[in-house]
């Protein structure tokens, strides 16, 4: 036994049945070398464990240290460690002039003010990143591990440009990175956030020309407009995308689109759902989203909403042919404004096809960033519980995940789904993703847990994107 250490990964969790249960590991034990050496974070400690044997190094409570010779045969430990990361996150370097962050209320929780920009949270949450604060090893280690796909908030491919845009006299130079993942094959997804009069048009086109060079590793492109709240006192100025500026994005973007994929088959590059809703023009046809690969950048998502319900719709009748159908619930549904004409139409065919249903929809207007803000994924318990108040809600309201914080019940302004429900005396379901979900809230609302949710929902991942990375860390 040796004297006590104060570096190493405390477990939290040790699967039973696992590996680690057999070893006699303990949550509270610390977790302080694999092979002789430290482990950085997650992704040496699965580098290690993905092997035929290893060497462990483990301290226990009382402070004594155990080496343990595992064979593993490439099996998971089947431990958890209190932090997920096995290390610090890391915090952003720039001061990028339309961050979402800088436009944030005070007096919200502070974890909500944290910026991160963290490449291994591009891998484990699918968080884009700037590659500003990367370090040759960092990307040694992307290779050597084979992590994919990365991905990166480009914005522009003018050097210049992107130092402005990002308020960092390197984030030109951080560009060069992308050429060395290239020539290591690995995956790549880029973002563009479009900021009138400085990326757009001439500058729009120079990137995704540039990021074209990087395929097939660059695997898609996303344009997204810049999200602005009223709260910019003192920020750089950004004007707001008009109609205009939406119809000569998706004109440049479906030009790249045709060209690109008469000599590749893929369409690589698209204008998120807000584009087309701005521009007034029907969204894609489902081909051109190349299965959909930047969903979480609201490309595509009401799209696919459309289709699952489609889907669902169709299955349905055909499971239930014949059989008689159950009272139907009064009920009423809650979004964003941006999806909620979509929704309207898409629920009127699940009415169509199930008559007898009562169902209001309700777009609720974002008092509490600003009424530019349209999608539901920001949306504050204040707002709902306000502008619902009085209305006809029926029995249930059905609200979407990505009103919430990620596995809970909480809004961004802390507000609860139960408050909602004392507020508005009424049951409260919280729908999931899919389209299918949806349908089966409005057919069966009381079939799922009340005010209860366990899936990830990020932001992003329900009828109405959100788009502007708040995910907490």
């Amino acid at each position: 036994m040796s004297g006590m250490k104060q570096n190493g990964h405390r477990i939290s969790q040790v699967a039973p049945g696992s590996i680690g249960e057999e070893l006699e590991l303990e949550p509270g034990d610390l977790l302080l070398e694999i092979n002789g050496r430290p482990v950085e974070d997650i992704f040496d400690y699965e580098y290690y464990v993905d092997s035929p044997s290893l060497t462990m190094l483990v301290q226990k409570a009382d402070g004594e240290e155990w080496e343990l010779e595992i064979e593993n045969d490439y099996e998971d430990l089947g431990l958890t460690f209190e932090n997920g990361l096995m290390s610090d996150y890391r915090s952003c370097s720039n001061k990028c002039i339309f961050c979402f962050i800088d436009q944030m209320p005070p007096g919200m929780r502070d974890t909500l003010y944290f910026k991160d920009d963290d490449s291994r949270l591009s891998f484990l949450q699918g968080n884009y990143v700037t590659l500003t604060n990367m370090k040759e090893k960092d990307i040694d280690r992307i290779i050597r591990f084979k992590l994919a796909p990365i991905n990166i908030s480009v914005h522009t491919t003018n050097p210049e440009l992107r130092c402005k845009m990002l308020g960092n006299r390197f984030a030109g130079r951080s560009l060069k990175l992308m050429d060395r993942l290239f020539k290591a094959g690995t995956p790549m997804n880029a973002q563009i956030v479009l900021c009138k009069g400085i990326n757009d048009r001439e500058e729009l086109d120079r990137t995704i020309g540039d990021l074209k060079a990087y395929m097939p590793c660059m695997e898609s492109v996303s344009v997204v407009p810049v999200g602005l709240s009223k709260y910019r006192e003192g920020l750089f100025k950004l004007e707001p995308i008009t109609k205009e500026d939406a119809l000569d994005v998706i004109r440049r973007v479906e030009r790249w689109q045709r060209e690109i994929f008469a000599s590749t088959g893929s369409h690589f590059v698209h204008a998120s759902d807000e584009f087309y809703d701005l521009a007034g023009l029907p969204m894609p046809e489902e081909e051109r989203y190349d299965g959909y690969i930047q969903l979480e950048n609201g490309v595509g998502m009401l799209r696919l909403l459309k289709t699952e319900i489609e889907e669902a719709l169709g299955e349905l009748h055909r499971q239930e042919a014949g059989q008689e159908q159950g009272a139907a619930a009064a009920l009423s549904i809650a979004t964003g404004r941006l999806a909620y004409p979509y929704l309207k139409e898409y629920v009127g065919e699940i009415c169509r096809q199930y008559p007898g249903r009562k169902i209001q929809i309700y777009p609720i207007t974002n008092d509490f960033f600003g009424e530019m803000i349209t999608v539901s994924g920001l949306i504050t318990g204040s707002d709902l519980i306000r502008q619902l108040k009085g209305k006809e809600l029926g029995d249930w309201l059905l609200l979407p995940v990505n009103m919430f914080r990620a596995g809970e019940r909480v809004f961004l302004d802390d507000v609860t789904a139960s408050d909602v429900e004392k507020a508005l005396q009424v049951h409260v379901r919280i729908v999931q993703s899919s389209g299918r979900d949806l349908v089966s809230a409005i057919l069966h609302p009381d079939q799922a847990p009340i005010c209860e949710h366990t899936e990830g929902g990020l932001p992003g991942t329900a009828y109405g994107y959100e788009g502007y990375e708040l995910e907490e860390v």
